[in-house]
């Protein structure tokens, strides 16, 4: 009797979600998703990973200062906008004037402008009278990347989580400078405004001149006198998830997560430099 040739079953690698020792409702939350479609979860406690947590399909979210401090133990990349993606933006999506400089050259301007840095707060993003109300602490570089800006103010704005240029989750973020979060804890927007914010991503996603990473979180709101707009874009491991649902925001945190072996030419334009 013949034997029949033995069947291979391929079976996909269960992601191992890791996270902080900072315990927030959002860490908790990505913590509860994950553990409930089957993911291992590693909450570190130190800047140390576990031995063979690299092998195990690491999926970040956390603080820049830790994904920095454990990439390479980790053997990944992690995907995010470039530092002049919103000053590249097409004009009729951003609908303000915005331009990246230096530290040293926002120093510098007259006039009242919206400053903020590019990676890290270590100053407050705010609009100052001028560059010299900055006042930044002295230890920080000249050449420190920084974005300036028209000022404007956004009336409304909404959280976008992006995976190949689909929106994986949303929700109302900012309402009139506050969070837009109900007595109950609720985020509630009033349903023009989802559908118009709705808009306003699509005419970004389906822009054949608009750059993305292949994972990302967008702000879109509305501003006074302008309509709606593009407020920035963020990396989606480092971004909160404000009313997001946690389980649809994996997909986009394990997209934005690259073992290095596996990095593609196109994912190499959105890679962030360790070091």
């Amino acid at each position: 009797m013949a034997r029949l040739p033995r069947l291979r079953v391929a079976s996909e690698r269960v992601p191992t979600l890791v996270l902080s020792h900072r315990y927030s409702p959002d860490s908790n939350a990505l913590f509860s998703a994950a553990i409930s479609v089957g993911w291992d979860v590693e909450r570190l406690h130190s800047f140390r990973c576990p031995d063979g947590l690299a092998a195990r399909e690491p999926v970040f979210y956390g603080e820049t200062i830790l994904a920095d401090a454990i990439a390479n133990d980790l053997g990944i990349t992690l995907l995010e906008p470039t530092s002049d993606w919103l000053p590249r933006l097409p004009e009729r999506h951003r609908l303000r004037d915005v331009r990246l400089t230096t530290l040293a050259e926002a120093l510098s301007i007259q006039e009242r402008v919206f400053i903020k840095p590019t990676d890290e707060k270590c100053f407050p993003a705010r609009v100052y009278a001028n560059g010299a109300a900055l006042d930044p602490d002295p230890v920080l570089p000249p050449d420190l990347p920084v974005l300036v800006s028209e000022p404007v103010v956004f009336e409304v704005e909404f959280r976008f989580f992006v995976r190949e240029r689909e929106v994986a989750a949303f929700s109302p973020y900012i309402c009139s400078g506050e969070l837009a979060r109900n007595a109950a804890g609720e985020w509630e927007a009033d349903r023009a405004e989802v559908e118009a914010a709705s808009a306003s991503i699509q005419a970004v996603l389906e822009d054949a001149d608009v750059e993305l990473p292949p994972a990302v979180v967008v702000d879109v709101g509305r501003m006074a006198g302008r309509g709606w707009g593009v407020v920035e874009a963020n990396p989606a491991w480092a971004s909160g998830l404000c009313g997001c649902d946690p389980a649809a925001v994996l997909s986009v945190l394990r997209r934005a997560t690259v073992a290095r072996g596996m990095l593609s030419e196109a994912d190499r334009r959105w890679m962030r430099h360790v070091g």
